[in-house]
């Protein structure tokens, strides 16, 4: 393929991947704690028009991101008072965190519909961005495709080596074992819905600020539920969600490709199911095979803890 050609398309995977990426390893430290929380697509929106709604008041990029992560932070911690604090049922919860969101985002966002702003501005790395192919393809992004990468490594980092991610694990795999080991089972769990909510928030940012600086309803488009999906498939591991998160990314873009190029016979309507038609695929794959990484969901995932004393 034409470098000419190639270089693009790589670079379209790596901005399709990045509210993946976000928005996926802020439910997988969530879930390890054992709380699943299906309001990503929620959170998402509601970081995204927030995020595009205080850069345009402002004309700070900065405080629009710092927007979104406070507003995916908010709506993270609403959802943890219903359900670890007022014991409601985790996955109804979730959902009806999705459908406040989606009805906040479009509430407040109704005067920005189809207002653009400037897209984040790109690092530049003197000499490092000049080197061809290379440059452009590593060192030539905005500040939240490199924080992606960066919270990917630390959570990886802090899973396997970290006390506090021992905690976590602990948390999310025996509830009653951690909390009589002294540990605060519930603090754990808002500190980790918090922090998933925290990336949400950057990932819906990410969309309104980067990726189509513009704020359209609904333009998620999805996104929060393949993240979800996305957790699982990699096993609930740092490194398989990055993996998945570019895997992911290059079939919503190659379908993409492909409907541009035309000529396929195939409807416009068929190649937009692509990216969800895989994500079907490829989780019944790993649920009916034999495989081992269906045995790593962490044991008290989506089961309510009230402390006994």
């Amino acid at each position: 393929m034409d470098q000419q050609v190639l270089l693009p398309l790589l670079l379209s995977v790596i901005g399709a991947a990045t509210p993946l990426l976000l928005a996926a390893i802020g439910e997988l430290v969530t879930e390890k704690a054992g709380v699943l929380n299906l309001g990503v697509e929620g959170m998402m929106l509601s970081g995204a028009v927030l995020g595009f709604a205080a850069t345009v008041a402002t004309g700070s990029p900065a405080l629009g991101i710092l927007a979104a992560a406070a507003g995916g932070i908010a709506l993270a911690l609403g959802f943890g008072v219903l359900t670890l604090t007022l014991m409601a049922n985790q996955v109804a919860a979730g959902l009806a965190l999705t459908i406040f969101g989606i009805g906040l985002s479009a509430l407040v966002g109704a005067d920005f519909v189809g207002m653009p702003v400037e897209p984040l501005a790109k690092l530049d790395l003197p000499v490092l961005t000049e080197l061809p192919v290379v440059g452009p393809l590593l060192f030539h992004h905005d500040a939240l495709v490199y924080l992606s990468l960066l919270l990917t490594g630390g959570v990886a980092l802090f899973l396997r080596r970290g006390r506090g991610g021992l905690v976590l694990r602990a948390v999310g795999e025996s509830a009653e074992a951690a909390h009589s080991l002294g540990y605060h089972v519930v603090r754990v769990r808002y500190l980790a819905v918090a922090f998933g909510g925290l990336t949400s928030g950057l990932a819906g940012a990410y969309l309104s600020l980067s990726y189509t600086p513009m704020w359209a309803e609904g333009m998620t488009g999805g996104r929060g539920w393949i993240a979800l999906a996305l957790v699982a498939f990699a096993s609930w591991r740092p490194g398989r969600v990055l993996l998945g998160a570019y895997l992911f990314g290059g079939v919503g873009i190659l379908q993409l490709y492909a409907q541009g190029a035309g000529g396929i016979g195939v409807p416009s309507q068929v190649m937009s199911m692509l990216p969800y038609v895989a994500t079907i695929v490829i989780l019944t794959v790993i649920a009916a095979g034999r495989w081992r990484g269906r045995l790593d969901a962490p044991a008290c995932l989506g089961k309510p803890f009230r402390p006994s004393t």
